[in-house]
């Protein structure tokens, strides 16, 4: 993948250069063309590297060139299915020849298809309308290649320091990733959220059929349910509704649970409209939230909605947001992007998450701070993955324009 946008790059930048223009690394890697090959590569790779661009997917256009952000897009529905033959072979080796039997039917056609696997509908003879996830065979053999294709094809955009070490970032990167694709793993966090939501009148989680789930196949519940992105054409009121209680969701896990799903994928989130319930899939990226990022994090929060300087440095110090050893305009610089980001949550009243004047102003404020590369550095991966669910709850909600008060919620939940 990265030899081929290479070759691209030299041969744009080489026309661009006959035109008496002088191209920028940036420019020359997102060319629509380079956009495309690196969605195509990502497809077919799976695992790791089109996590990476699901990820990126999910930008809605204040960060990522439009040509990007768009082609990248079709990742979160076009992965590569599994032939038939391919995909028995895997149910072959987990649940052994004549599995067949145990089922009234099983259809073939996946009616989803991630990064890492396929999910298929199947009945089983007792009643159980179940999905059945499955995971792509060598996913777990190739994830460490995967993540080092992502790295090259990172630092070949020139766009990171040389000096700033994201190595400690990529092996967490590649032990959380190796986690992912263990269904072993998920299942018993896929169990655990089952019982921290049972009963729960806004959540549904599917139920764990523990007897057809191995290390490759998750087996859970069935459910009647659209796409996420499918309410955006609803109601003022239902889509508010929705935004409110992942962002409740996000809090307590957060908070309370001490356990939180990392993977902010929109596909994660359907909702249900016969009960109006949200029902929450994919387990793979939970991680258990220590006590010093919970409170460090309450202390962040409670420093933005107060507008308290010293706690939101003390915060973000804890949470590796700021560098101990950096000049106090670099930390000056970062404590104004933490202002930013909360003073529209300060107020007691509605939030648009579809306004971009806010990452407007914080796009600027960063592409200055960049440029002060001394003290780039790469937060605790802990942080990291917190970040990232904290990002895409807010993206999902600018997706479904809410416009709803969530000053409340924050409030309450760190005050």
């Amino acid at each position: 993948m990265v030899g081929g946008v290479a070759g691209s790059m030299l041969v744009d930048g080489t026309k661009q250069l006959a035109q008496g223009r002088r191209p920028s690394i940036g420019d020359l890697l997102l060319t629509p063309a380079n956009a495309r090959k690196i969605a195509d590569r990502l497809a077919t790779m799976r695992g790791a590297a089109m996590k990476l661009g699901q990820l990126m997917s999910m930008d809605t256009g204040d960060f990522l060139p439009p040509e990007l952000s768009d082609i990248l897009a079709r990742l979160r529905a076009d992965a590569q299915h599994m032939p038939q033959g391919q995909l028995r072979n895997v149910l072959n080796q987990n649940w052994g020849r004549g599995w067949e039997k145990r089922f009234a039917s099983f259809d073939f056609r996946p009616v989803a298809a991630a990064s890492i696997g396929q999910v298929h509908r199947a009945k089983t003879l007792d009643g159980r309308d179940l999905a059945i996830k499955v995971q792509y065979p060598g996913v777990r053999q190739s994830i460490d290649s995967d993540v080092d294709n992502v790295a090259a094809l990172i630092k070949l955009t020139g766009l990171l320091p040389p000096e700033l070490d994201i190595d400690p970032m990529l092996a967490d990167a590649k032990a959380q990733l190796h986690e992912e694709a263990d269904y072993a793993h998920e299942a018993a966090h896929l169990a655990r959220f089952g019982e921290l939501l049972a009963g729960h009148a806004d959540f549904r989680v599917p139920a764990l059929h523990a007897d057809l789930t191995t290390t490759d196949i998750l087996a859970m519940d069935y459910v009647e349910s659209i796409a996420i992105e499918d309410t955006a054409s609803m109601d003022q009121a239902t889509r508010d509704g929705i935004v409110l209680r992942l962002v409740g969701l996000l809090l307590r896990e957060l908070f309370d649970f001490r356990l939180m799903q990392t993977d902010p994928n929109f596909a994660n989130y359907r909702f249900d409209p016969a009960s109006g319930k949200l029902v929450l899939l994919d387990f793979g990226a939970t991680r258990v939230v220590t006590d010093r990022v919970a409170n460090a994090y309450r202390t962040l929060l409670r420093g933005g909605m107060q507008r308290d300087t010293a706690l939101m440095r003390e915060g973000g110090l804890t949470l590796g947001m700021l560098h101990p050893d950096a000049p106090e305009s670099h930390k000056v610089a970062v404590l104004g992007m933490f202002d930013t980001a909360f003073e529209p949550l300060r107020i007691d009243g509605p939030f648009d998450f579809s306004s971009n004047e806010m990452t407007s102003e914080l796009r600027d404020e960063g592409m200055a701070f960049a440029k002060e590369r001394t003290f780039w550095q790469v937060p605790p991966v802990e942080t990291l993955f917190i970040q990232r669910k904290i990002g895409g709850v807010f993206l999902l909600g600018a997706r479904l324009k809410a416009n709803t008060n969530v000053h409340r919620l924050i409030s309450d939940a760190v005050m």
